[in-house]
């Protein structure tokens, strides 16, 4: 059988090329389709990001780099500007197609290739790029090869002219993994050790291999799982010969979902449990379940909820009245909650399929979002500090299910910034399930944040532990004012960091013209209501005019690199342990992790003696290379913490640290 397939595959190997001598007009139009395109204007000095963007015909497919049995991939030739470089093609995660016994590795939709394009620091002016492209096209019967030769001007400074569609190509790129996989090549075949957290199910894996004729693309390919290694078995090619390394991408699901990884010779653990068919996944399930469910529970006393929690004690406070009325709020809460987790991890879904590069908590990387959130919180002081009254905010006199609902919303909304023990493996792996798995996930941490309040409104012991309702409520409603102003100063300086002084002040002036307004709308002031009206509009036209974000972070007490992927390429070949740890200005966490335990003079000496290098990442604002290193690492937000030893082993630290967790591990080192 092997041989069979072998002689078929040089038989269309010899198709092709009695068709690349065939006269040109055999061929009058291309069955694939391509364009090249830029990201946006060249920088000098900088790297530039062109696309080569295939359209496949009904029908017909394009190939991989490595092609599997048969065909070939494509062949560039560049021809660019003295000093212009361009980089080696990054592909998608491609498909397999069986035909006849041979395994293709092939593209039958849109795609694009991505090739960087370094730019001289002297390029000025409107630089030309050509590009002969050679590929094969086919069907399941006939191949035919094409070629394309595809020009370009492409713009050197001047203003940014982005093409949106790269956030999307860019997405479908396989992200890397930073930890190094392990391979062993044995008499019959081929095992590689993926390093994949336990905790991230895995549908239908395939790994591709970019090594030519090293396995049987055909054969069967089993997988196990092992701790946090994903073992891959595949056959071995005939004519395979001994490798220095073996890289490749290992798809995850049905979805396009891959990593890309690289391997070094090393044991590959043995055993394990099996995979196949999916089962894998589906066993997993449940235990994201569980992950969602316990992250959502504890979520209730993490930092980042605190504020929010001022607001359910008064209505768990209520809820002591009347047995039906606390059950139906305790459903009412419920429910909102749930639908706000479903809201926020549903569109996030569908914003990662449109190809934008997002996570966990992306709404707060949004200044509007932060603003619209500061205006709430102010408007919510105002109504606990009792300068008005909103029936749907009235905790204490005219609230009920309305209020309760409400409330659930919020708690949701505000309680997304961070992520809690269990909660990031389960979201992680979210990101990478079929949409219904992923918003069962996102179901289950919204139920576990409701559970607490669910359960106060169907246990009557639990009810009775609670103070009877009483005139100290007002003044208990007042007191909490308190933290959630300071929850509004939190948004006000989020606000800044984001926009600048500017726009955080026109923020502020937004939110006290939305109080104003409320207050004359309740005591029938329209006067005052529509100048506040005015005003809140005139303020929301001239915020986009005063975003200035900040254009450098600072450093603070623990010296650190800014993260990048080539800078921690650089770090980890030093030879030097590297801690790397990924924070945010609204993670409230990651703000406490960083002043028991990071920001400190005695982790700086402790790393100072023992030459560890510190990296930081950023996720205030979007950041692709960020999100792309969270979702290999399977979590879906921040705080994430990562400690690399001096010979590259990898640790995933605890979500929280105490104050000797990174001390220790420097003296160790």
């Amino acid at each position: 059988m092997r041989r069979y397939r072998l002689l078929v595959a040089l038989l269309l190997q010899c198709l092709g090329l009695m068709l690349i001598v065939a006269p040109a007009g055999a061929q009058n139009r291309n069955h694939i389709a391509a364009e090249l395109i830029a990201a946006d204007v060249a920088r000098p000095g900088e790297e530039l990001t062109l696309a080569l963007l295939f359209h496949p015909e009904p029908g017909w497919h394009g190939y991989w780099s490595n092609p599997g049995d048969a065909g070939y991939g494509m062949r560039l030739d560049w021809q660019m500007p003295e000093g212009w470089r361009a980089g080696g093609p990054e592909y998608p995660v491609p498909q397999t197609l069986l035909i006849s016994g041979l395994m293709n590795h092939v593209y039958e939709r849109d795609y694009a290739v991505l090739v960087p394009v370094t730019v001289p620091q002297g390029a000025s002016g409107i630089a030309p790029i050509e590009v002969k492209a050679d590929w094969l096209a086919c069907t399941d019967k006939i191949c035919v090869p094409e070629s394309a030769t595809l020009t370009l001007r492409v713009k050197v400074g001047g203003d940014t002219i982005r093409d949106a569609r790269f956030d999307a190509w860019r997405a479908a790129l396989p992200p890397p993994l930073s930890s190094a996989a392990k391979f062993e090549l044995t008499e019959g075949g081929l095992r590689i050790a993926v390093p994949l957290p336990a905790s991230l199910g895995v549908e239908d894996p395939h790994v591709f291999v970019d090594q030519q004729r090293l396995v049987d693309y055909a054969g069967v390919q089993t997988f196990a799982r092992e701790g946090d290694w994903l073992v891959a078995e595949l056959p071995r090619d005939g004519t395979a010969q001994d490798t220095g390394a073996v890289s490749g991408i290992l798809k995850l699901d049905q979805t396009g979902a891959g990593v890309r990884f690289v391997a070094q010779p090393g044991d590959v653990p043995a055993g394990g449990t099996p995979l196949g068919g999916g089962s894998g996944l589906m066993a997993s399930l449940p235990v994201l379940l569980a992950l969602a469910l316990l992250g959502g529970l504890i979520l209730n006393v993490m930092p980042c909820v605190f504020p929010i929690l001022s607001l359910k004690a008064l209505s768990l406070a209520r809820a002591g009245e009347s047995e039906a009325e606390a059950r139906r709020e305790g459903l009412a809460y419920t429910a909102g909650v749930i639908l706000a987790a479903l809201a926020l991890g549903g569109m996030l879904l569908v914003l990662r399929a449109g190809g934008s590069e997002i996570g966990w908590a992306f709404q707060l990387q949004e200044p509007g979002v932060v603003i619209a959130l500061l205006a709430l919180a102010v408007a919510i002081t105002a109504n606990l500090a009792g300068l008005y009254e909103l029936p749907s905010l009235s905790f204490t006199r005219s609230g009920g299910r309305s209020s309760a609902f409400a409330t659930g919303l919020l708690a949701a909304f505000v309680a997304t910034p961070c992520t809690g023990p269990f909660m990031a493996a389960a979201m992680g792996a979210a990101l990478l399930l079929p949409w219904w798995q992923g918003l069962l996930l996102f179901a289950a941490l919204g139920f576990g944040l409701a559970l607490p309040f669910l359960a106060l409104g169907f246990v009557p012991p639990l009810r009775r532990m609670l103070p009877r309702p009483g005139k100290w409520m007002e003044t208990f409603r007042r007191l909490l004012a308190i933290p959630m102003g300071l929850t509004a100063l939190a948004l006000l300086w989020l606000a800044w960091r984001l926009g600048g002084p500017g726009f955080a002040a026109l923020g502020l002036l937004a939110a006290g013209a939305l109080v104003a307004l409320l207050i004359g709308l309740r005591r029938g002031a329209r006067t005052v209501a529509l100048a506040s009206l005015i005003a809140a509009s005139l303020v929301i036209v001239l915020l986009p005019w005063t975003y200035a974000p900040p254009a450098a972070q600072e450093q603070g007490v623990l010296p650190a690199v800014p993260y990048s992927e080539a800078a921690l390429a650089e770090a980890r070949a030093s030879g030097k342990p590297v801690f790397v740890w990924f924070t945010a200005d609204w993670c409230l966490t990651c703000k406490v992790n960083e002043q028991v335990a990071i920001e400190r003079d005695a982790t700086r000496d402790a790393f100072a003696n023992a030459g560890v290098v510190a990296m930081r990442g950023d996720w205030t604002r979007r950041d692709p290379e960020i999100t792309r290193f969270l979702t290999a690492h399977g979590v879906a937000g921040v705080p994430l913490y990562i400690w690399y030893d001096a010979e590259g082993g990898e640790q995933t630290l605890p979500q929280v640290l105490t104050p000797d967790t990174l001390t220790s591990l420097a003296e160790g080192a």
